[in-house]
């Protein structure tokens, strides 16, 4: 899988928690991929993914914390923990594009910076209890540097982080099996006929003309052109 940390909220508060991205697959011993048959479900049922996710993460901290008294760790099962999965609203490459748009990020941009002066740092939120309806707080310039310092992370961590087949000590050899066999006739293809430089795609002849060979001039993403472009 590969897990991205995040560790803030609207308003900077700690808020750690990961995004994960799991394959819908895996290679067996005898490396060939082998496809899940969850018949478009969750890989994984919900209600037995909470339990065992909590009782795997005190399992960490009994082996973190050695000396806590056994209650300590009793009271944790006390009350029924959330681990919430669904089926993403559009397709893999708009979870895939989601969430690489926050993989480098910081904790807040600029834009989001309304006002500074002596005393106070004013920025916008969206209030995702109140449906995200865009908000505005004023923080004292002292909370707001410590709140900003809750998000800068120790020296040698890393934020994104992958594993099993797709860990850096095996995924050069795992990524060709994967693609071979997954898409075996495009690999072919790719490998006996290269494309040719004079062969045409329908997508690049003009529409007017039919004539014409398209160029590529800029190539952007849904937010559009940068700004500065914008006015020539």
């Amino acid at each position: 899988m590969i897990s991205i940390l995040h560790t803030w909220g609207q308003t900077l508060t700690l808020h750690p928690h990961l995004h994960c991205i799991f394959p819908g697959g895996g290679i067996t011993s005898t490396g060939h991929w082998k496809s899940t048959r969850c018949k478009g479900k969750f890989l994984y049922p919900v209600k037995a993914l909470s339990a065992v996710f909590r009782a795997r993460y005190v399992a960490g901290l009994r082996k973190v914390f050695p000396e806590q008294a056994p209650e300590f760790f009793n009271q944790l099962f006390a009350t029924p923990w959330v681990v919430y999965a669904k089926r993403p609203f559009g397709c893999p490459d708009q979870v895939i594009e989601y969430l690489g748009r926050y993989t480098h990020k910081i904790a807040i941009s600029n834009h989001r910076i309304t006002g500074v002066d002596e005393q106070t740092v004013q920025f916008t939120y969206k209030d995702y209890r109140h449906a995200g309806v865009k908000k505005e707080i004023s923080l004292s310039a002292v909370e707001f540097i410590r709140r900003f310092a809750l998000h800068i992370l120790p020296k040698g961590f890393v934020r994104i982080r992958h594993y099993g087949m797709l860990s850096n000590a095996v995924k050069q050899a795992t990524l060709t099996t994967i693609r071979e066999q997954l898409t075996p006739e495009q690999n072919r293809v790719q490998k006996e006929e290269p494309a040719s430089e004079l062969s045409v795609p329908l997508d690049s002849i003009c529409p007017c003309c039919k004539k014409g060979r398209m160029q590529l001039v800029m190539d952007f993403d849904h937010r559009g052109p940068p700004i500065e472009l914008m006015s020539k």
